[in-house]
């Protein structure tokens, strides 16, 4: 049984000729007794590479506070993290990381801009992901089409699915894996994601949209109330 603990909205706004990339998630009131989460995250990004020149991660999770952000020089291969529980009394601290590094929010539209049309089922392909103070050079796999896919509330969808690696820690088991799917036109929308946790599983589906780039041509029916089969 799936219980629905909270929302998180994904936004995008020009600013200043860069992209400002926002999620912005809470758990609803009803199940912050039980584990609040506020949690903000925003990096600003290369219009044309969506490489981060800075990313904000601003979180609270139950106990846990956390301000960390990272400025990227991309010339002198270096980010500076400017990190604590609050910003008010965060430090600063250099690390030198790979030029084309993302961060955690980045890489989900790099993401999505990529090419799949020549990719075949089960290709991977590598993404190097700065955070918690680490470069994490991970890999995506593309899992292939998949046709009729039926997100709750929102009708049926012809989608590409692919399995990106985590990071093993607090939140993610040893060799868990991530399952997205995202709508099969340009605007690759991710339509849901289910994901092994360290205390069971979660899974977050998409809710309403608007104000896509590209009109939505993956829709192909509307919620039939049939479940699914597992």
């Amino acid at each position: 049984m799936w219980l629905s603990a909270g929302e998180v909205t994904f936004r995008v706004r020009e600013v200043n000729g860069e992209y400002h990339l926002s999620a912005h998630g809470s758990t609803y009131k009803s199940y912050d007794w039980f584990f609040k989460v506020r949690d903000k995250y925003d990096t600003y990004v290369d219009k044309k590479t969506l490489l981060p020149r800075v990313s904000i991660r601003d979180v609270q999770e139950g106990k846990y506070r956390l301000y960390d952000e990272v400025s990227f020089d991309r010339g002198m291969s270096k980010a500076t993290s400017l990190r604590g529980k609050t910003k008010d009394v965060a430090t600063t601290t250099d690390y030198t990381v790979n030029p084309c590094v993302h961060d955690i929010l980045s890489i989900v539209y790099y993401a999505r801009n990529l090419d799949f049309k020549n990719m075949k089922a089960g290709q991977n392909f590598p993404i190097n992901i700065f955070i918690d103070k680490e470069e994490w050079p991970l890999k995506v796999s593309y899992q292939g089409k998949e046709e009729n896919k039926k997100i709750k509330g929102m009708g049926r969808f012809n989608t590409v699915k692919f399995s990106p690696e985590v990071i093993e820690g607090y939140v993610f088991k040893k060799d868990a894996r991530m399952t997205i799917w995202a709508t099969d036109d340009e605007n690759r929308m991710p339509l849901m994601i289910e994901s092994p946790v360290s205390v069971g599983s979660v899974k977050i589906v998409l809710k309403n949209y608007k104000n896509l780039r590209y009109p939505m041509k993956a829709k192909v029916g509307e919620d039939d109330g049939l479940e699914e089969e597992e």
